[in-house]
């Protein structure tokens, strides 16, 4: 696995403020920190959660080498017995986490980690930094994958991401939320997923002319052999020269399994249904003809909507990069403390002159909420990690902002689901990451349970996270706690 000693991944006041706990021992309490978002990325109504493989990779292998200790020893802020500590640091608390893949929405725990607070302080930078690339590479790609309305998207972008991790990584995420294939060969073969991939402008230009270039490609490549076909002239040359090749390959008796053609500029809905024109009138009506040249949703929607004829769809700068929102904005707050004497997680919040801002406190949990018949998601439930619900009671939903907004679901007519699962307990890992390919097809599972309204790529229909009646007391008698006259 591709994965380097990520230790110290931090924020400098991770480690300044994990010393302070350290030496006041009595405020090392144990806590619980949520990582969440506050808005879905681009407009969307959803949003998928992606990363949390190498969350869970970072969190077995966090240890401090002796080098790591030393360079910190450097810069003059740590004392000797807080370095000591750290050679023989281990993480020793709990993480529950929504597996990847599964569609989520604003202000609901991503991942929660209950540890002693130096521990949880930690980990924090690097959680949010696998957590926000990959789950906002995801969610654009789910865009974009439903823009195209079943064809094929294959994942184009690693000469445009910033960097090799955002590369490899971003690759990763693009895959779970349903590409068919990436270009990155790394990628390929750390997640096992499908690379694929034709040819440049280069290879048809160091050839003495493009029909050479095409039957030169096709005598290596007879089974995946897609042309590309706008090096020099797409409808007078790249595509006839294209047809010619296809004829003689037919004629040799070699099978035209995966072969068609790539427009990579000019107007792809024009270019497109000619070419498609061209390609059916000489009998080669199931030749791919696929596209690329920084492509988005919103673009690959138009294109369809004008009747192009293209069916696979490669796209690099604007996935990779997400460009139209290029983070994610997820936080990580603490809400509760244990008590030692009781045992109980005393809740916290924190206020904000923005509301947005305001945290809901307590140690919690997700219940997701579907329609029995439709198996749809009707919404998200926030609530305390203890509290029980029966599927055969009714359940009254509420909107925790303006509380007047309620559904009421009879007994049977709904059924409910706890997001968050296990990952490490007592600092040892109990959750192992299923392969891409098949976190793939869960993805697409959890994208059909979204009603249809909710995934348009324009205004879309928001999916309502709601608080148990519980956990709305507990914040709102937080709030008033700290609410003082003048």
């Amino acid at each position: 696995m591709y994965q380097r000693n990520l230790t110290l991944l931090t924020d400098l006041y991770e480690l300044t403020m994990m010393q302070g706990y350290f030496k006041e021992k009595y405020a090392n309490e144990t806590v619980v920190f949520d990582a969440f978002y506050r808005s879905n990325p681009d407009g969307s109504a959803y949003s998928i959660c992606a990363g949390l493989e190498q969350v869970a990779d970072y969190i077995k292998n966090l240890h401090f080498e002796l080098a790591d200790v030393e360079y910190l020893q450097r810069t003059g802020l740590f004392d000797r017995d807080f370095l000591d500590y750290l050679l023989h640091f281990k993480f020793s608390g709990d993480i529950y986490a929504i597996p990847e893949g599964t569609v989520v929405f604003p202000r609901e725990p991503l991942i929660k980690v209950i540890a002693p607070i130096m521990e949880a302080q930690l980990v924090e930078t690097a959680i949010l930094n696998i957590l926000n690339h990959q789950s906002l590479i995801a969610t654009k790609t789910s865009r974009i994958v439903y823009a195209a309305r079943g064809d094929g998207i294959m994942e184009f972008g690693l000469r445009r991401a910033q960097g090799p991790d955002a590369g490899i990584y971003g690759a990763r995420a693009a895959m779970i939320a349903g590409c068919i294939g990436t270009s990155n060969v790394l990628a390929g073969q750390l997640f096992n997923v499908p690379v694929r991939g034709t040819h440049a402008h280069s290879w048809i230009m160091s050839f003495p002319d493009e029909l050479t270039a095409f039957r030169t490609y096709a005598k290596l490549y007879p089974t995946a052999c897609i042309l590309l076909v706008d090096t020099y002239d797409t409808l007078d040359s790249g595509v006839p020269n294209a047809i010619k090749v296809f004829k003689e390959m037919r004629g040799a008796g070699i099978p035209l399994t995966s072969y068609g053609i790539r427009l990579d500029s000019g107007d792809l809905a024009y270019l497109s249904k000619k070419a498609r024109q061209m390609l059916d009138e000489a009998g080669f009506p199931d030749a791919v003809i696929s596209a690329s040249n920084d492509l988005d949703e919103y673009l690959i929607d138009s294109l369809k909507i004008q009747g192009a004829t293209i069916t696979s769809w490669g796209v690099g700068t604007n996935l990779i990069t997400s460009k139209n929102c290029p983070s994610f904005g997820g936080v990580y707050k603490l809400a509760a403390i244990k008590d030692k004497k009781s045992g109980k997680f005393i809740p916290k919040i924190k206020l904000s002159e923005n509301s947005e801002k305001v945290t809901n406190p307590g140690n919690k949990t997700i219940q997701r909420i579907y329609d029995r018949k439709t198996g749809k998601i009707i919404a998200d439930l926030i609530c305390l990690a203890d509290e029980i619900f029966n599927e055969g009671n009714s359940l009254l939903l509420f909107d925790p902002v303006e509380t007047w907004k309620k559904t009421h679901l009879t007994p049977g007519s709904y059924r409910m689901r706890e997001l968050l699962v296990p990952v490490f307990l007592e600092g040892r890992r109990v959750y192992e990451s299923p392969r891409v390919m098949d976190i793939r097809d869960y993805c697409k599972r959890e994208l059909d349970t979204l009603w249809d309204e909710s995934r348009r790529l324009v205004n879309p229909h928001e999916v309502h996270v709601d608080l148990s009646n519980e956990l709305w007391h507990m914040k709102n008698q937080l709030l008033d706690s700290y609410h003082f006259e003048e």
